[in-house]
């Protein structure tokens, strides 16, 4: 995509309503726009930046290929509004609009908000995002690869489920089933709230980490965690997992971890018990024993 300064034809202060009104457009710059209705606003497009906008028609930014979006707000109505696209930057932006950003690659995101999460950011490559909240919805990122993450703040439900290739700095995580059937995933300086935290994922990484939530860390094939600390609600952690831990702080249990080495300030219960699978070799130990 050409930078901000691309010299194209001007549209502003407009209204575009009715199906496709800028259908296969390019070069454009759309200032202080607004789609009022209709479908597919601007489709087939390339080069289009908008800027101080309002879009409230459905589904106005597919198979769009460059652009910039900033200080714009999609509304409610305005769903599923950015679809098959890639090379997109969006910055200072308001989503109220559910099931953003579907099918896309190389997004580049920062100071946005997305009140609406539900299935948002599905099936997505190389995403970068900085300062952005997603709240409400359901199962945000799902199968997309390629993420890099600084503070995010998210309270909607499974996110992060069937994602490859993550790294996520300073971030507050609130949410119900996260990281699950994830691969290389790695979380830094970040706290995470979740029932179930990491189940079915492979090479799953925390660092510097707070975590909360019962069940936590089971069925994982190589987690580490690095001068994390657990929550009192983190009961029967590791189950059936091949872990490397080193935790501050207390561990309250631990259920039947398969291998590796767990070592914490101190530990609750332990639970080794018939249903242990091999190599069942986990070494288990307080520093203050």
């Amino acid at each position: 995509m050409k930078d901000s300064n691309m010299q194209g034809q001007e549209i502003r202060n407009k209204q575009f309503g009715g199906e496709r009104p800028l259908f296969e457009s390019h070069h454009l710059v759309l200032d202080n726009i607004t789609v009022t209705d209709g479908e597919s606003a601007i489709k087939e497009c390339s080069d289009i930046i908008v800027r101080n906008s309002h879009f409230i028609g459905k589904y106005p930014l597919w198979h769009v290929h460059g652009f910039e979006v900033s200080d714009t707000h999609f509304a409610v109505e305005a769903r599923s509004a950015l679809w098959y696209s890639d090379n997109l930057k969006m910055r200072n932006t308001v989503i109220d609009a559910p099931k953003m950003f579907r099918e896309m690659h190389n997004l580049d995101l920062a100071d946005v908000t997305i009140n609406d999460a539900d299935e948002t950011f599905w099936r997505c490559k190389d995403i970068v995002i900085s300062n952005v909240k997603l709240h409400d919805g359901t199962y945000p990122f799902m199968f997309s690869e390629n993420i890099k993450v600084d503070h995010l703040t998210t309270d909607s439900k499974y996110v992060f489920q069937y994602v490859k290739n993550v790294e996520i700095h300073n971030s507050d995580i609130v949410t119900r089933d996260a990281f699950w059937e994830t691969e290389n995933v790695t979380i830094y300086d970040s706290f995470i709230d979740s029932e179930f935290l990491g189940w079915h994922s492979r090479n799953l990484r925390f660092v510097r980490c707070r975590i909360a939530g019962t069940q936590p860390f089971c069925y994982i094939d190589n987690l580490i965690l690095e001068d994390c600390t657990l929550d009192s609600s983190c009961d029967l952690a590791f189950e059936y997992s091949h872990v490397h831990a080193d935790i501050k702080g207390h561990v309250p249990s631990i259920k039947n971890p398969c291998s590796g080495e767990i070592v914490a300030d101190s530990i609750g219960e332990i639970i080794i018990d018939k249903n242990i699978k091999a190599p069942a070799n986990c070494d288990i130990r307080s520093r203050r024993a």
